[in-house]
């Protein structure tokens, strides 16, 4: 299945708990689905009526981003014609890992100095903390998993959790444990707690980037109030898609030229562009009363035309008609005739069924016209390179914001709903296939005391529209949810 719900519910004594008892029942004794802890770090609440004036904005944006996100991706899909069945491949969440480079020196920018190792062969000394902890992300040399005294590999890996980068990072304990909590109290569990976030895990494929999602503090920096980081993600995805926009409409009427001069070149000889089929041999050029016309045949008249031409009209040249080529249902057929007379000749020869291409044999407007179809697979070539990559780069922006646009929800929700100090667990949910029925009833058995009349109608509720408690949409239930469906591919066929 390509459809998660993300969820949030109120966090009891501690979010873990909220955490635990909700994967409990979900995943460890019924198998019903597959949960990840969903990080939103601590936003700038802001005020009551900020929040249900943005409740509503953000429904919008959603709507906005999702659509901007699925067109950039079909788009992708109609550029890459017949190369489509690589579109999955290439819809990616692009982005960086943090990197430890040969000094050492990570993406953060900390060095190993400082810090000591206590668990084996790390690089330089360092986890994706920065530190050398037991509690923390192990990356093994090479990329690796590193290897104990032992040679069984170090009791912390997991060795089939290679991420999409071909690092394999292994938690001791969930990075999601020690950060995805949104409390308004930091969780020291982590023994070198701060104010940072996991680096995301490589670029990926979406499920990848989903369910080990992680804010981008650099695009949208969570000292900026709500409405703000709201703005940065609209104003950047109604840029892509102005951008996308005139980028296709540039590459559109490119390959439609291309198009047309090609079809000119293969369809039937009632239509196609005859310059690359006759040759100077079949003409009388330069003559001052003379001329040669190109006539369409069909095949069943073959003999017909043979038998009769000479006589559609006067001061036709005798045993001037010569057969070029023919296709599965034409013939093309020269004949020579009088100037004054070509009209003449173009009408009676009609009323026979057979046709009079306008044609003039011209060398230099048929090397032109060669030319011009070089010219335009040449630029479609020059154009489809950078469009691709273009539209990797941002299909991968615009997912990317999609999701945060989700957390966002799922923060101004919760407040909303909740109340203060803001304290409530966001879980990633992928349910098992044909089990979402009885997930959805162990969830509301579980939340069903948050809203009673939630928990009794469950989706039946038409179009809740209260803000901060439905945002409109039709699917309301006693905990905040969201669903989120990544699959670009089935939803962008036409």
């Amino acid at each position: 299945m390509t459809e998660y719900w993300l969820i949030s519910a109120p966090g009891e004594k501690t979010c873990q708990q909220t955490w635990e008892t909700m994967n409990n029942l979900t995943n460890k004794q019924n198998s019903l689905s597959v949960n990840y802890k969903f990080h939103i770090p601590d936003l700038k609440v802001g005020t009551l009526d900020q929040l249900v004036g943005l409740s509503d904005d953000l429904g919008k944006l959603d709507g906005f981003v999702e659509q901007v996100t699925r067109k950039v991706a079909h788009y992708l899909g109609e550029v890459l014609e017949d190369q489509r069945d690589k579109l999955q491949e290439n819809l990616m969440a692009n982005n960086r890992p943090c990197l430890l480079s040969d000094d050492g020196v990570g993406d953060g920018g900390q060095s190993p100095s400082s810090h000591s190792s206590s668990t084996g062969d790390l690089v330089h000394g360092l986890c994706l903390f920065g530190c050398a902890c037991d509690g923390c992300l192990v990356v093994g040399a090479g990329g690796r998993p590193p290897d104990d005294d032992r040679g069984g590999g170090h009791p912390a890996v997991d060795r089939n959790s290679e991420s999409s980068s071909g690092v394999y990072v292994t938690p001791l304990q969930s990075p999601a444990d020690s950060l995805s909590c949104s409390s308004s109290t930091p969780d020291q569990s982590h023994p070198h707690h701060v104010d940072m976030f996991l680096p995301v895990l490589g670029p990926g494929d979406l499920p990848t980037y989903l369910t080990r999602f992680q804010w981008d503090i650099a695009k949208y920096p969570i000292k900026q109030s709500l409405r703000n980081i709201a703005d940065i993600i609209s104003k950047q995805v109604g840029q892509i898609d102005a951008d996308l926009k005139t980028k296709s409409t540039a590459y559109n009427n490119l390959k439609g030229s291309l198009q047309n001069l090609e079809k000119k070149q293969t369809g039937s000889l009632l239509t196609r562009n005859l310059a690359d089929l006759v040759k100077k041999e079949h003409f009388i050029l330069d003559s001052e009363y003379l001329q040669t016309v190109l006539v369409i045949v069909p095949k069943s008249q073959f003999h017909e035309w043979n038998s009769t031409y000479e006589k559609i009209t006067d001061m036709i040249v005798p045993r001037s008609s010569q057969l070029i080529t023919q296709d599965h249902e034409y013939g093309l057929f020269t004949v020579t005739l009088f100037k004054k007379v070509a009209e003449e000749f173009k009408l009676h020869a009609r009323e026979k069924k057979f046709v009079v291409r306008d044609f003039v044999y011209n060398e230099e407007e048929m090397a032109a016209g060669k030319n011009e179809i070089t010219k335009l697979v040449t630029d479609k070539k020059k154009q489809f390179g950078p469009l691709v990559r273009w539209l990797k780069v941002n299909f991968s922006e615009c997912f990317c914001a999609w999701i945060h646009v989700k957390a966002l929800r799922v923060f101004v929700e919760s407040v909303l709903r909740y109340g203060l100090p803001v304290n409530f667990q966001a879980i990633l949910i992928h349910p098992n296939k044909k089990m979402t029925k009885r997930l959805r009833d162990v969830l509301n058995q579980l939340y069903g005391h948050l809203d009673s009349s939630a928990a009794l109608s469950g989706s039946n509720i038409d179009n809740v529209d209260i803000p901060g408690l439905g945002f409109g949409q039709s699917e309301y239930y006693p905990y905040v949810y969201y669903k989120i469906n990544v699959d670009m591919i089935e939803t962008t066929k036409v």
